[in-house]
């Protein structure tokens, strides 16, 4: 998963899209970057690290301009390498930069295409790379001087037919405008909004409807399946179908834990969808443990509390916060390699040994990848005096790697991958585990949204529903995710970055 945000403004764009990331660094905090386009040149600002930490003042002073996009990056394929970072250029046709939140799963393949047919070379291991040098071998064998709304479109219409997987992309293209696209599925998000100003309207993109939320922008509506909306830099708004065959599909992940709980994803309230996982959760709570003895219901902070708060007003449980996050320690899922995980669970949680002390204590968690936080938290809750710890996930078991952009795990790390309950029960070492049916899970989200009848969630089926996913994949996908070959690399990620310098001139 990535975050994206591109605007089209009527005023200094660099302090908007800063704001924007800030709200949107949940989903990724590996690298940002920020392009802005001044009527002239392209000025670019990437590097590794948060949002705060790779822009300081200097670097904002030089991304002038009225519009522009930023990104931030989450590794989607076990490399952390800074030269990855976004958003990507590519000088010719135009000038043409693309910031992608997704995978493609037919990369390899594309990036051979490229050189041998397109005689365009790809220079990192990025899949954002790839569909970037696509698209533009497609606006280059466009005749017109002056690109027109529907070579544009056309260009993203072949994309759709060679690019395979999901990806959510948004491109602006030098002295024409910004367009973004969403893969035939709409597997990955992604929101077109608006704001009325004295001057004239603005347009904004971005990956959450949160994005909108913080600069005051209104939601017009989800970029749709397939779609792309073309917004040339004098306000003119384009729009058209661009993928011959479309079904709507979106991840069921990004309402599990990737998405803020008070954004919109595709007409659906993620914190309503989260409510409904912990009523539905509770109710089978009460069908397989009728005689339960839970005392209390902690939720694991923060994705987990919204769902935990529903079930315990569901069990007539007393439901209290049992654990103090530190808000400096950043998202132990999308940390890379297992060893950091596990040394930042202890330094992110601490327990109130009051909640726990004598209690038979439910704690509730939004999923279970590895298993490994799920077991140092359980050891946690003892060491504070629970008498038993049971354990609740609000959504299935994970047995299945992700494909469509959450670098997650590989097969043999999943916990859930060829165990059955009982069995991962004792692995993290609770007297009792739970875990959220699947059509519940659906039918939490659907109720939002009763004309999405389908949802990507091969994590928990092993259905991957862009329907070219094998088992030769799978074995590529997971040496390239394994955390021996992550940890070779972290301290390339940690102690090495490079600064993103302005096009055309350096700092």
């Amino acid at each position: 998963m990535c975050g994206i945000v591109g605007i089209v403004g009527l005023g200094a764009v660099n302090q908007r899209i800063y704001d924007a990331l800030t709200v949107l660094q949940h989903r990724g905090q590996d690298a940002a970057g920020i392009v802005t386009f001044d009527g002239d040149r392209l000025h670019l600002r990437k590097s590794n690290g948060l949002v705060k930490d790779v822009f300081k003042t200097r670097h904002m002073m030089g991304l002038t301009g009225f519009s522009g996009m930023g990104h931030v990056r989450y590794p989607t394929a076990g490399s952390s390498s800074s030269a990855e970072a976004q958003p990507i250029y590519v000088n010719s046709p135009y000038g043409i930069v693309l910031a992608h939140n997704g995978n493609l799963t037919n990369a390899d393949a594309l990036k051979k295409e490229l050189f041998q047919s397109d005689r365009r070379h790809i220079n990192t291991n990025s899949d954002s790379e790839v569909l970037l040098n696509i698209f533009a071998h497609e606006l280059q064998s466009c005749r017109n001087k002056r690109l027109s709304a529907g070579d544009i479109f056309d260009a993203v219409a072949t994309v759709h037919k060679r690019c395979q997987g999901a990806y959510a992309a948004i491109s602006m293209i030098n002295d024409h405008g910004m367009v973004c696209f969403r893969d035939r599925f709409g597997i990955r998000p992604i929101v077109f909004g608006k704001k009325e100003t004295e001057q004239g309207t603005e347009y904004m993109f971005a990956s959450e409807t949160v994005g909108l939320d913080a600069l005051g922008f209104e939601l017009i509506r989800d970029v749709l399946p397939g779609e792309a909306i073309y917004v040339e830099f004098d306000g003119t708004v384009h729009s058209r179908q661009c993928a011959e065959e479309t079904r709507y599909a979106p991840c069921i992940f990004e309402f599990v834990y990737l998405a803020r709980p008070d954004s919109m994803v595709d007409k659906i309230s993620v914190y309503r969808t989260q409510m409904r996982m912990g009523e539905k959760l509770a109710a089978r709570i009460l069908k397989e443990w009728p005689e339960h003895d839970i005392d209390v219901v902690i939720p694991i902070p923060d994705t987990s509390t919204t769902a935990a708060i529903e079930l315990a007003n569901k069990l007539s449980i007393k439901y209290r916060q049992g654990f103090v996050k530190n808000r400096y320690i950043g998202r132990t899922f999308i940390m890379p390699g297992q060893e950091m995980r596990k040394k930042s669970v202890r330094q992110k949680l601490n327990a109130i040994g009051m909640e726990f002390k004598d209690k038979n204590v439910l704690l509730v968690d939004d999923s279970i990848v590895r298993g490994t936080t799920s077991e140092q938290i359980i050891a946690m809750a003892r060491e504070a005096g629970a008498k038993k710890v049971y354990f609740a996930s609000a959504s299935p078991p994970v047995r299945f790697p992700n494909v469509y952009g959450i670098d997650m795990a590989s097969a043999d790390e999943l916990i859930a991958h060829g165990r059955d309950v009982d069995q991962i029960c004792e692995s993290i070492g609770a007297d009792g585990l739970i875990y959220q049916d699947l059509d519940d899970l659906l039918a939490s989200a659907t109720e939002g949204n009763p004309q999405i009848t389908n949802f990507e969630a091969s994590v928990f089926d092993g259905n991957y529903i862009t329907g070219d996913i094998n088992q030769h994949y799978l074995d590529i996908l997971q040496a390239k995710r394994n955390d021996q070959n992550k940890a070779k690399k972290e301290k390339q990620f940690y102690d090495k970055t490079i600064d993103g310098l302005d096009l055309y001139n350096t700092e």
